[in-house]
């Protein structure tokens, strides 16, 4: 007998490769436990629809009403959804899901996930770096005041310093911490649009005690951290800190001067080959510990950076040289006849702001010199004669001139290059301080992926409190993606695999980034001969490449595990 046979495609993705982490992180378990389910009118349970939702950040950013587009194109049970259950995808019922996670103990949920992914991923949580960015909104949101809403506190969303450069526009500020180790994310929260950061950071140290169990670890930040206060608080409760010395601090003050009479015992830390230009220098860095110790005592260390004496020295030349060219500019505008700079203080001015302007007037001093022009007119009216008098006129004109502050010039050029960290460990070498914070640039990739690859846009949520919620997912995403990275560039290290060709025109990639990997795997698709009885008649799939198959070992993730994820039966990852 013959049957009319379908052919069924559906695309799989990365969602296997996703669907592997999520099962180790047991996050459908800490959602079913943690978000509550007492709204009638669910007819999508929290649960699914946030495993949904972080599926989509993961793979696709799709827009809430573009969800149930984007999932029919994949078998449901990859996404997490019970059969038959596409069609139930909407803005409204996700956007109900989000609000039960507001109502949610959040803090107490990222405090299980992030425990169980320490232990389940083995990280290594005793230094972690800790870092703030801002969240921009485009809208007014008047009633985000901060007040109580559903029995949860709210933040302001407000106008603050905003760090995507748009004092225009609303913010929220983001706080991350991740661990030196793969700069997995260990901790999130979200604080008032106009909160500063130095504010943030002893009761995110205290829930990191928490979170962590211990107060023995090392805390790393920018120079925000760098108050009495803080510092005081972290040192009295038996933890560590490494931070940035402000240049405020009169501690600066005093070594750069001391350089300029003295001559410090530099030890070279580190040297490596410049990532950027293979035939440039090695990058140098050097350190050399302070005699003076801070006000409160604690360790300073002066680090030298090759890389950075070049980009001070570049940068105090190119303010200096804008500054001369603009200042030409003026000599030539108040040598014109039609000149608007009448006086002595009109052109003091203007050579002032273009100083200020260029941020030169550190290493440029002007002079303004006045002179006298005369200009004879009739005295009367008609043709010239050699009986005509004439009357003088007495014009005052002024002479810009500019010179070199010597002295400055000199005091910086030996100061180029340095600055300071400042630390309680007394038995931390100064290598390990310096690699310790070079850390920080990989939790800095951490926020760009949130903006850049995330696109973060909540803006697009009219209920601040269903922001909030959404915020939660965005750092569930970043966790999922650092532990991705983390075992794929361990796995690397561990066979000896310096690069794989994931760039385009397979250019070689040394840290392969989850983004990278979801690409590789986008048009992978699972196909299935369908009876008229709904029956599966035949499955078959597409071919992998070697490179495909090789990022899956390195995941631990056979071909096989693979295409078989999510389908009945299926043994999970």
């Amino acid at each position: 007998m013959t049957e009319d046979l379908n052919l069924v495609s559906k695309a799989l993705g990365p969602l296997p490769i996703i669907n592997r982490f999520l099962n180790r992180l047991r996050l459908d378990h800490f959602f079913d436990e943690c978000v509550p389910c007492d709204d009638r009118r669910l007819k999508l349970a929290p649960a699914v629809g946030l495993g949904l939702l972080l599926r989509n950040v993961l793979v696709a950013r799709q827009p809430l009403y573009g969800l149930s587009e984007w999932a029919n194109r994949f078998d449901e049970r990859l996404l997490g959804l019970p059969p038959g259950c596409v069609h139930l995808l909407n803005d409204d019922r996700v956007g109900r899901c989000l609000d039960a996670l507001f109502c949610a103990n959040r803090a107490a949920m990222m405090t299980a996930i992030v425990v169980h992914a320490v232990r389940t991923f083995d990280v290594d949580v005793s230094e972690l770096h800790n870092d703030s960015t801002t969240v921009t909104f485009a809208g007014q949101y008047v009633d985000a005041q901060g007040g109580s809403r559903k029995g949860q506190a709210t933040h302001r969303i407000t106008f603050g310093h905003n760090k995507d450069h748009r004092p225009d526009l609303k913010q929220l500020l983001w706080i991350l911490t991740t661990s030196a180790d793969g700069s997995v994310p260990v901790w999130c929260s979200v604080d008032h649009g106009n909160t500063t950061d130095d504010q943030t950071h002893i009761q995110t140290w205290d829930t990191l005690c928490r979170v962590v169990g211990r107060a023995d670890f090392l805390y790393v930040a920018d120079s925000k951290l760098c108050t009495k206060e803080n510092l005081a608080h972290i040192a009295q409760e038996h933890g560590r800190f490494l931070t940035v010395l402000p240049k405020t601090r009169r501690e600066d003050t005093l070594f750069r001067d001391w350089l300029q009479s003295h001559k410090a015992d530099w030890v070279e830390l580190l040297r490596k080959k410049n990532p950027r230009r293979k035939s440039s220098p090695d990058d140098v860095y050097r350190g050399f510990e302070s005699p003076l110790r801070s006000v409160e005592g604690y360790r300073i260390v002066w680090i030298w950076s090759s890389q950075k004496h070049e980009l001070d020295r570049s940068i105090r030349q190119g303010r200096i040289q804008q500054a001369l060219e603009e200042l030409e500019q003026l000599r030539a505008r108040i040598n014109s006849p039609r000149t608007r700079l009448k006086t002595r203080e009109q052109v003091e001015q203007a050579a002032a702001a273009i100083l200020a302007e260029t941020k030169a007037e550190r290493w440029i001093e002007t002079t303004i010199k006045t002179g006298e022009e005369h200009l004879y007119t009739q005295a009367t009216s008609g043709r010239p004669s050699k009986n005509t008098q004439y009357v003088r006129h007495t014009k005052e004109r002024f002479e810009l001139h500019w010179q070199s502050k010597v002295g400055a010039l000199q005091y910086d050029d030996r100061t180029d290059g340095i600055f300071p960290l400042i630390l309680n460990d007394e038995k931390m070498s100064l290598r390990d301080a310096l690699v310790a914070y070079k850390h920080q640039p990989s939790l800095e990739k951490r926020h760009e992926q949130l903006k850049t690859v995330f696109e973060v846009m909540p803006v697009n949520l009219k209920s601040h409190s269903r922001i909030e919620a959404f915020l939660f997912i965005y750092f569930l995403a970043l966790l999922v993606e650092s532990l991705i990275e983390r075992e794929i560039r361990g796995s690397m290290k561990a066979e000896e695999i310096s690069t794989l060709p994931l760039y385009p025109e397979a250019r070689a990639c040394k840290a392969p980034s989850a983004k990278r990997i979801f690409e590789l795997f986008e048009d992978v698709r699972r196909h299935r001969l369908v009876g008229a009885d709904g029956s599966v008649q035949k499955h078959f799939y597409d071919d992998l490449t070697e490179l495909q198959r090789t990022v899956l070992r390195l995941l631990g993730l056979s071909p096989t595990a693979y295409f078989s994820s999510g389908e009945k039966g299926a043994m999970r990852g």
